[in-house]
């Protein structure tokens, strides 16, 4: 049943591929809609078999590939990849229903957004170290040529520095897998033969670095994080959504499942210093999106404003924080897709993201009331007003994280209330204030055009006031992590 999250996406972008020429881009369009919505439906009708208290890897599919290698073919899911499979398959679904109808090149667009779904859901999915890296790496390849053909003026530069980061993160994250197995004399990649190998601390901390460094790359965290604000300017709307509620989810997935999961004890050493490194990226992402003209980029460096509390959360290293950690990807993934596809509603309609010349866009008559009443909703939940789901991740991220490492959190927190100041900063010079002249006889906006916020809106506020509804998926996942001894990080912090 696995194997359909990843290869129905494959053999369906070969398929659109090689469509008809007759067949025009909206006819793909929808047949690459029609194909999203079956991954998602197999995606429901597999929470509905999905069993949140067994702690092992459920459904697995194990076949040998290249023995000489220790290479399988083996892939599970738990309480940590299932949330974040769900909104894979979900964000894809939305940005091909966002996607323009008079693409250039339709066909090899869905069918790149095909393989990217597929790669990542492979990723999630693995339960093989050097097959993790094979899907992770297999990602950046759609992704550039999404950048760069249907991206921005400088798509090219953006692209190309897209490509060289995110390769040297997949290079880093080899040299640590492939250092474990050879230190510990496994004779696979397999994951759970794996974590019950034991290595000395120096040893863990030295195979951590290079994977920490290449995971953080991709999600990533000062002073890692360059190419992300020139990606996603660049990038179009769907690329976008997909890129800040998908793709950097891998780095934070990574962190957890690799990171704690088979190096603890040396990651407990060095707790402090990512702590540390969460709490400067969190306030220099904030800093830096107070300073952004650019909606796109207030956005961008918000979302490094928060992916460095999953950080935190995953250093505090405990059984709350842990969950934490794994509800603001969800949290993040929501909000972002949903504000990202607000400012390309904006662009699309006044041409323009700079905030010093759009005002007044929530005028009822002339202006986008309706995406400003949910641009406000978007941001009141990034800013974690209670009643969505922003308020609950981030919540439980400093309620893990600050018995911990108090300082840092208090840091965290900062950042936390800056992110009130640069949103409101943006919504007030965006939508408040007098409808200028040149802005007063703005396109419509078309309901279709508003449904995939709308859907995100009502995920957002649903799993605000029901937060039980995703954490019992992966709660019992969460202290499977940490092998039931989150004391042995207590202790030692």
């Amino acid at each position: 049943m696995l194997s359909a999250f990843v290869w129905v996406p494959f053999l369906a972008a070969i398929a659109i591929a090689f469509l008809p020429m007759k067949v025009d881009g909206s006819q793909t369009r929808l047949i690459t809609l029609v194909i999203a919505g079956g991954i998602l439906l197999l995606n429901i009708i597999l929470g509905f078999q999905f069993d949140p208290t067994n702690l092992q890897s459920q459904f697995s599919e194990n076949i040998p590939w290249i023995s000489s290698l220790g290479l399988n073919y083996h892939l599970g899911i738990d309480g940590l990849s299932f949330p974040l499979l769900f909104i894979n398959s979900l964000l894809t679904l939305i940005a091909i229903y966002s996607s323009s109808q008079s693409l250039e090149r339709p066909r090899f667009y869905y069918a790149l957004l095909l393989i990217l779904n597929g790669g990542v859901s492979g990723a999630f999915l693995a339960q093989d170290l050097l097959l993790f890296f094979l899907f992770y790496e297999l990602e950046i390849i759609p992704l550039y040529f999404l950048i760069a053909i249907w991206g921005g003026q400088r798509r090219g530069y953006a692209a190309m520095k897209f490509l060289l980061y995110t390769a040297l993160s997949g290079i880093l994250v080899l040299v640590s897998f492939l250092g474990l197995v050879w230190l510990s004399g496994a004779s696979s990649f397999d994951y759970e033969p794996l974590r019950s190998h034991t290595l000395p601390v120096e040893t863990q901390i030295i195979l951590l670095i290079p994977l920490l460094i290449g995971l953080g790359i991709k999600i990533p965290i000062f002073p890692f994080h360059t190419w992300l604000p020139d990606a996603h300017v660049e990038a179009s709307t769907p690329i976008s959504v997909l890129l800040a509620g998908v793709l950097l989810k891998l780095g934070t997935y990574g962190l957890l499942r690799f990171g704690i999961g088979l190096f603890l004890e040396g990651w407990v050493a060095i707790a402090p210093w990512m702590a540390t490194l969460a709490a400067i990226s969190a306030l220099y992402g904030a800093s830096c999106a107070i300073a952004q003209k650019d909606m796109k980029k207030v956005v961008a460096y918000s979302s490094i404003a928060h992916m460095a509390y999953i950080l935190l959360a995953a250093a505090a290293s405990t059984r709350l924080s842990i969950l934490a950690a794994i509800y603001q990807m969800i949290s993040h993934g929501l909000i972002s897709a949903m504000l990202f596809l607000l400012v390309g509603v904006v662009y699309k309609k006044t041409g323009s993201r700079d905030v010093n010349y759009l005002q007044g866009l929530l005028n009822p008559e002339r202006g986008l009331p309706v995406t400003g009443t949910l641009m406000i909703l978007g941001v009141m939940a990034s800013a974690g007003i209670p009643g969505m789901i922003g308020f609950i991740a981030e919540f439980l991220v400093f309620r893990g994280s600050f018995p911990i490492f108090p300082l840092q959190t208090l840091f965290c927190l900062i950042g936390s209330g800056l992110t009130a100041v640069y949103f409101l900063l943006m919504v007030n010079r965006v939508f408040f204030g007098r409808l200028t002249a040149e802005l007063s006889k703005l396109p419509r906006v078309l309901w279709s055009e508003r449904t995939p916020a709308m859907v995100l809106a009502i995920l957002i506020i649903l799993l605000g006031i029901q937060p039980n509804w995703m954490v019992r998926w992966s709660e019992p996942s969460a202290a499977m992590l940490l092998t039931g001894n989150d004391e042995i990080a207590l202790v030692s912090h």
